[in-house]
């Protein structure tokens, strides 16, 4: 039985810690007789989402004056990692955010951990600020497969990658404008290491080292058509790893490692450090998505702009992080009304405002030139239906699956053929126990 299959899976999970939190304090039982309502998210103070996060718990708080509210940060790996122990307990909180796909958001709605939504978006219209592309990661089956089925979540943002680039190091090379081919891009790398400047930060940690696993996905949707995404991202139809774009996408990136495109000694490195070492000038370019957006606006020292990878049929990108609501929260009624505020207009334009992409504000208010400009950028990406999501999302496990073997790529334990043999036994293996009854 599926049910059984999903205990079992769930049960490796059991080994985790439980997540570290503060003041986790249970309110009555009862939907909004609770005198406490506890909002669990993972976004960090710095950026934009979280700002506009901290806009929406005063107009929370003006509606419910007598509901004390805990607003309390965790890691998204503490989520990730331990969401089953939490959500399976009695004391959780009313309303938590949690990761997209199958590995993540659909395992939980298939255990039965989270609270179906369709019938609370039909009713708040939340399908009418959210959608296409932007629903097909909220909603689950009943197998935990997205792209159909009842709503668990609800994303307030949308997400996009690009590499952030230093100007001046291009400048000092000789280059004016970003590239525009992938050929470019490689003939702009090469004039930056002959001036021995690395090209771009990277991380390839076996836990957060997420930049050489977009790096290597953002080749695959540079070549990728609409179809073969999808048929891999929601396990429809038959993927051959050893046929493009996958085959071709995997050399093109070893190449990168071996021409020291990546730097070089990145296998303990995590997505911070390599965003660190951008910011201090250490490397030309960094990719990263708009969680990043407001902070290097704020702490690069250097004058800096952005371009997704050139010449791309396809970029990563997705909805944005979900909010859903546990099965055994106290408080359903308020969290309801939580998620209605976060895709209120004036917590999707504060977002806007710092360059978080909101699904639900208004582009032209953005006043900033250059925050405009990036989420222009995204709504075209968003309207021409050109986003590839990110290459975790279908099976459970396949994140610390990618990232172990983007570690061993990036110390030269394994080549690019190796490392398709390798997924290709892995998906399918975890798409017969995704789709099976």
């Amino acid at each position: 039985m599926r049910h059984a299959r999903i205990a079992a899976l769930g049960s490796a999970l059991a080994a985790c810690t439980a997540l570290t939190l503060t003041a986790c304090a249970g309110a009555p039982s009862g939907d909004n007789t609770g005198d406490t309502f506890t909002i669990l998210q993972y976004e960090s103070p710095t950026s934009a989402q979280y700002k506009g996060w901290q806009r929406a718990v005063e107009i929370f708080e003006e509606r419910h004056p007598d509901v004390e509210v805990e607003f309390q940060t965790t890691s998204f790996d503490a989520v990730r990692q331990n969401a089953k122990i939490l959500l399976a307990g009695d004391d959780v909180p009313d309303v938590i955010e949690f990761n997209k796909g199958n590995a993540d958001g659909g395992l939980l709605a298939a255990q039965g951990l989270l609270v179906p939504l369709t019938d609370q978006v039909a009713k708040h219209g939340w399908d009418e600020k959210v959608t296409g592309a932007m629903a097909s990661l909220a909603r689950y089956d009943d197998l935990g497969n997205a792209g159909s089925g009842d709503w668990y979540g609800v994303p307030n943002i949308g997400e996009y990658v690009v590499l952030y680039y230093n100007k001046e190091k291009f400048a000092e090379v000789g280059i004016t404008e970003p590239p525009e081919t992938l050929d470019q891009l490689e003939g702009a790398m090469d004039k930056l290491l002959a001036a021995g400047i690395t090209p771009i930060s990277s991380s390839a940690s076996s836990s957060q080292g997420f930049n050489q696993m977009w790096l290597w996905y953002s080749l695959v949707s540079a070549e990728a058509t609409r179809q073969q995404i999808d048929d891999f991202m929601f396990l429809r139809g038959d993927v051959d790893f050893s046929a493009e774009p996958w085959r071709s996408a995997a050399l093109r990136f070893q190449e990168w490692i071996d021409e020291g495109y990546v730097g070089s000694d990145i296998a303990g490195l995590t997505f911070e450090q390599a965003t660190v070492n951008f910011l201090q000038g250490d490397a030309a370019m960094v990719m990263w998505n708009n969680s990043e957006f407001e902070r290097i606006s704020n702490d690069a020292s250097f004058d800096w702009g952005y371009f997704t990878m050139p010449g791309a049929n396809l970029t990563m990108g997705s909805s944005g992080h979900l909010w859903g609501v546990p099965t055994h929260a106290d408080n359903k009624d308020l969290a309801y009304d939580w998620i209605d505020i976060t895709l209120s207009p004036e917590v999707q334009n504060l977002i806007g405002q710092g360059g978080g992409l909101p699904l639900a504000g208004d582009t032209s208010t953005i006043t900033d030139p250059q925050v405009h400009d990036y989420t222009a950028r995204f709504d075209e990406l968003k309207d021409d239906d050109v986003m590839s999501f990110y290459p975790d999302y279908p099976l459970p496990g396949f994140l610390d699956f990618i990232q172990t073997h983007m570690q061993a790529m990036a110390n030269g334990n394994e080549t690019a053929q190796e490392y398709l043999a390798s997924l290709q036994e892995f998906y399918d293996e975890g798409k017969e126990f995704q789709t099976s009854e």
